[in-house]
């Protein structure tokens, strides 16, 4: 499928796909939207032929019948090309009507952070979760399309994703459409915490930041002490995702007070992105207060002793559910670790014939594991 043009008649958007089908898209709100969002809601979708593709510039589809009695296939790729086309005019079109993000802006590395953000601070304020785990996967010209795609491939290929690879891709480039659209003149705070994910995100936005003037203030979400009654004392907290809204609540207001980052402080944030997008690793951890590239195998043998352990536990060594695997490390390392990132070396273990496999390895619940 080849997407040939498209054309705006608002609130219509035209797509013509090769070679004479022209798809027609109602636009509803000022949202981006998803593959799920299309395929949902079919109702806003309607197909035409034309005759010629010169056609295309005069058609008017109220002035003619839709295509029906007849499929047109479009694959998952093709499906995401039309979203973003979408998304590009919706885009401009906020842009027109004005609808940049105003009040307050809070950006974190997580949707499930992001959603205790949005309960959790006063309005108004907009929140935008990066749909991303930055403590994995290549980081090379991430800001670009070429980037994104060696990072979507180096993904798909490795990491058992929960939700659907291409609605991914939509909520990539979505978010980064959010931060194109922040207002210049309102406060931006960057929330993270002392994890190789958070700590990357957190040079990433402000590598894409770097030509708005607004302030930007950082809050540290693992500075927890004491003072925040609410967080048990014995509970280490690594990840703004570990914070209920309550907890949210008590940082913010204890630390809204912060002094945005002066010019030369973003200026090192954004020297450090640089140097990271460089680096082949697809492993990173936070070290002694750096963010330091290792290995894939880091833990290829902590997950071994692992199961060794667990064996020793049975009366015969026996097959272990893979998330009961992840579940002991999780508990024994006292550091952030992505739970994707150990099954997918679980899986690699599998299949150098280290680990012998039940079940279908689709998901951490799909399959059990021992040692041969």
């Amino acid at each position: 499928m080849v997407l040939i043009r498209t054309k705006d008649n608002y609130p219509y958007i035209y797509i013509l796909i090769e070679p004479n089908v022209v798809f027609v898209y109602r636009i509803e709100t000022e949202k981006y939207i998803t593959i799920s969002d299309l395929n949902n809601d079919s109702s806003k979708c309607e197909t035409f032929e034309i005759n010629h593709r010169d056609d295309f510039e005069t058609l008017n589809h109220l002035e003619r019948k839709q295509v029906e009695g007849r499929a047109f296939f479009v694959n998952q790729d093709g499906m995401i090309k039309i979203v973003e086309e979408i998304n590009k005019h919706i885009q401009k079109r906020r842009r027109v009507k004005g609808l940049e993000k105003f009040g307050a802006v809070h950006i974190v590395t997580s949707e499930s952070a992001a959603g205790s953000l949005r309960v959790g601070l006063e309005r108004p304020k907009t929140v935008i979760g990066f749909p991303d785990t930055f403590s994995i996967g290549p980081l090379w010209k991430l800001e670009e399309e070429i980037g994104q795609n060696s990072r979507k491939e180096w993904l798909y290929e490795n990491i058992n994703l929960e939700n659907d690879d291409y609605e991914y891709v939509n909520k990539f480039s979505n978010t980064l459409r959010e931060i194109e659209d922040i207002a210049n003149n309102v406060p931006i705070y960057i929330w993270y915490g002392d994890n190789p994910d958070e700590q990357t995100g957190l040079r990433f936005f402000l590598y894409l930041l770097r030509e708005k003037p607004n302030e930007v203030f950082l809050m540290k979400s693992t500075s927890v002490n004491e003072r925040y009654r609410d967080i048990k004392k014995e509970q280490s907290i690594f990840h703004t995702g570990q914070l209920d809204s309550k907890n949210i609540r008590l940082i913010f207001e204890n630390n809204k007070g912060n002094k945005p980052l002066s010019d030369n402080e973003r200026i090192e944030f954004q020297m450090e992105w640089e140097k990271l997008a460089l680096n082949k690793e697809v492993l990173r951890l936070w070290v002694d207060g750096e963010i330091k590239g290792v290995p894939e195998n880091h833990y290829d043998s902590y997950i071994i002793a692992i199961i060794e352990k667990l064996h020793s536990k049975q009366e015969s060594k026996d097959f272990i559910k893979t998330g009961s695997v992840i579940g002991e490390i999780l508990t024994q390392i006292d550091s952030y670790i992505d739970l994707y990132f150990l099954e997918y070396r679980i899986r690699h273990l599998v299949y150098n014939s280290i680990l012998k496999l039940k079940g279908i390895p689709k998901s951490i619940r799909h399959y059990s594991i021992k040692l041969r």
